[in-house]
């Protein structure tokens, strides 16, 4: 899979029903993963950990509740994602747009197999990657 860039929403506990709308508006196929489904979130194991809608016009919307001890913070609920199965590639990005800028989740292995990490740049826009687990 060639990596892809991509918006990533943050919801404040109603992420499947805005995901679900989105499908409504845009069609296409929506896959979502509660954190309980990952093994995690005490309290919040029906609230999304994931959320994926590809469209037939060939857009991609990821979006998720935020984790728990999480604050959500309007109009600071979106990044953007990068996500591919190239670790040389994607660490690459990372790499570049960590430099400077905020780590708060650094790169590496997560509880669901993959490699990811959240920065924010040094002009504040903040970015996901994540490398699929065969590749990782």
């Amino acid at each position: 899979m060639a990596s892809r860039l991509n918006p990533y929403i943050s919801f404040a506990g109603d992420a499947r029903q805005a995901m679900e709308f989105y499908k409504s508006v845009l069609g296409g196929d929506l896959t979502l993963h509660t954190f309980g489904d990952m093994g995690g979130g005490a309290g919040q194991s029906d609230k999304i950990m994931h959320g994926t809608l590809e469209t037939p016009a060939g857009f991609t919307l990821m979006g998720a509740d935020n984790p728990p001890g999480t604050e959500h913070q309007a109009g600071n609920n979106f990044a953007v994602s990068l996500s591919g199965d190239d670790p040389d590639e994607l660490r690459g990005y990372w790499e570049k747009l960590s430099t400077g800028g905020n780590v708060s989740v650094p790169l590496e292995k997560q509880m669901w197999g993959d490699v990811f990490g959240m920065c924010t740049d040094t002009f504040g826009i903040a970015w996901m990657v994540n490398i699929s687990g065969q590749n990782a």
